[in-house]
């Protein structure tokens, strides 16, 4: 699994790449999780509003902070 977290640095996005990891741990996923933070890449992938979270190339979650049970079932598919 590819996971990227989109975010230029602030709190939230921060907290995302923090709790993405935690949850991959926690569920014994094989992923690869990067941070991306230059705002012409996020631009691509349509998110506006951060944070975001593409995984396998999908834009699945952008603009809020998830739950960790939501994070779970995005991350679950």
């Amino acid at each position: 699994m590819d996971i990227k977290v989109l975010g230029t640095g602030c709190t939230k996005c921060k907290k995302l790449e923090e709790l993405t990891r935690e949850v991959v741990a926690e569920m014994g996923i094989e992923a690869n999780i990067e941070k991306e933070e230059d705002i012409y890449k996020i631009m691509q992938y349509g998110v506006m509003r951060t944070p975001g979270l593409v995984v396998d190339g999908k834009v699945v979650l952008s603009g809020r902070l998830p739950k960790t049970k939501e994070l779970k079932e995005l991350l679950g598919q």
